[in-house]
């Protein structure tokens, strides 16, 4: 006897054949149909202990299929298939209460994991999300790492875990914070965002956990915190690297007791939030210099979520341009088309703003050309390639570049004769690269330390005490 009777349905026959190969092999028992209504009549007749099946067939939509059965027999895992691979296809997935969403192409060894796990765990009812399947986010890709950040998302939508996005400036940390409150179960609370980074440090705590009139010099009235703001719902921590050592004592406290006390207050708060974290820093290097408390790292760090920077996703761009279009038009921008070439050119750069400049440029391109097509001459103007380095040419001249400070300290050195440099070499060089490339950082930003620092990889801080040490003055840009 198999290890199970599986169910499958899909209208591509070379998929059916490949799953009962597959399935048979691993030890189970499977039967296949091209469509709905012979699999709605298996399962109504009690046939089956797992079913697999396509989300679009000819005659009926999984989807609409899956309710059904899920009342009929709310035990029976489903796994679903679709070529559809968009963030709506995971949520409703998990909306209708299906185990699991593979998008297609999938993996065969995965598939059949898949099908072992459901089988092995305790029969559960799934649990339903209320959402407008219909109602999408603009999480936008195709790619495999979006895929996984989909069926994750859809996993935690019904959870309380406290969430730790990290990915690169751009790459939609707010965006994908947002979804996992507007489609989990605290969507009718308030969503409460808070940039660590946009905010004086020593205004933070303040602004987190509220204070009580006169608890300091200005406080005026009593102040509501952003806790306070987001009772019953989610609270986004966003930038929590640039959280002071202070503020980062008092969060500890909440996550761990469920309480706070407003600056200058003694009564303590009970609160029931939601708290998703992001950063685009090394929280585990800023552990390391001592900016970053371990153990709050730990309970923030519950379910870790990593988003790819674009560059490692460029077969997602022409998903991604069309999305920004409709969004162009739909603000009064006049209606645009790419051609393939242009589409081409913006997969081969590197995109250093990630998702974010993409969308500037696209409005850019709706904006400032009269033409219905855009082009690639356009993109190309646009994206200022002749004075760009992509990835691959930078790491090909660094080489060059250790060979030229190897060069100048050989000159360095023979200078002296048989004699040895001063003492204190190290910080002199240390000097010599420090100040042209903090400069170079701080111009390239219009004189923005929080973008340099974020640039450099710094700490705030430690920018602008090496920019002390260094003697560097910068004047902001008017506008930034």
């Amino acid at each position: 006897m198999g290890k199970g009777n599986i169910l499958i349905a899909d209208d591509d026959a070379a998929i059916r054949t490949v799953l009962n190969q597959a399935l048979a092999r691993a030890g189970y028992v499977p039967r296949a149909t091209g469509n709905a209504a012979a699999l709605w009549r298996w399962i109504s007749q009690g046939e089956g202990d797992l079913v697999i099946t396509d989300v679009l067939m000819p005659d009926e939509n999984a989807f609409d299929l899956i309710p059904r059965v899920k009342k009929l027999r709310p035990d029976l895992p489903i796994i679903v298939m679709s070529a559809q691979n968009t963030f709506m296809t995971a949520i409703t997935a998990a909306e209708r209460g299906a185990y699991e969403y593979l998008p297609k192409p999938f993996d065969l060894n995965e598939l059949v994991a898949v099908v072992g796990r459901a089988l092995a765990e305790p029969r559960r009812k799934a649990q339903r999300l209320a959402v407008d399947s219909n109602d999408g986010l603009p999480l936008i890709g195709r790619c495999a790492a979006m895929q996984d950040i989909y069926r994750v998302l859809a996993r935690l939508t019904q959870t309380d875990l406290t969430v730790m996005i990290t990915g690169e400036s751009g790459t939609g940390k707010e965006l994908v914070a947002r979804a996992l409150h507007e489609y989990g179960k605290r969507r009718n609370g308030p969503f409460v965002a808070i940039n660590m980074a946009a905010i004086p440090r020593e205004l933070i705590e303040s602004e987190l956990f509220g204070h009580e009139k006169g608890a300091f010099t200005g406080a005026q009235s009593r102040h509501i915190g952003r806790f306070e703001q987001s009772e019953g719902g989610t609270l986004f921590l966003d930038e929590i690297g640039d959280m002071p050592m202070e503020a980062q004592t008092r969060l500890l406290r909440v996550l761990q007791e469920g309480e706070y006390t407003t600056v200058g207050g003694r009564t303590p708060i009970r609160t029931n939030v939601r708290i998703i974290a992001a950063t685009n820093r090394d929280l585990r290097q800023q552990i390391d210099q001592g900016l970053f408390r371990e153990d709050l790292f730990y309970r923030l760090n519950v379910v870790p979520l990593r988003l790819p920077p674009l560059r490692e996703r460029l077969e997602d761009i022409p998903d991604l341009v069309r999305h920004f279009l409709g969004i162009a038009e739909k603000e009064g921008l006049p209606p645009k088309a790419f051609e393939p070439s242009a589409i081409e050119r913006m997969k081969h750069y590197q995109w250093p703003g990630n998702v974010r400049e993409l969308e500037n440029l696209v409005r850019r391109l709706s904006a400032i050309y009269a033409q219905d097509t855009v082009t690639q001459e356009m993109v190309d103007s646009e994206l200022s390639s002749a004075t760009r380095i992509t990835f691959s040419e930078a790491a090909e001249q660094q080489g060059d570049l250790s060979e030229s400070v190897e060069r100048f300290l050989s000159d360095y050195f023979m200078s002296f004769g048989q004699e040895l440099p001063p003492p204190g070499l190290y910080p002199r060089v240390l000097r010599k690269i420090e100040l042209p490339l903090i400069t170079a950082a701080l111009a390239a930003t219009r004189g923005n330390q929080i973008r340099a620092a974020d640039l450099l990889g710094l700490n705030r801080n430690t920018l602008r005490k090496k920019m002390r040490d260094l003697g560097i003055k910068v004047v902001r840009s008017p506008g930034l």
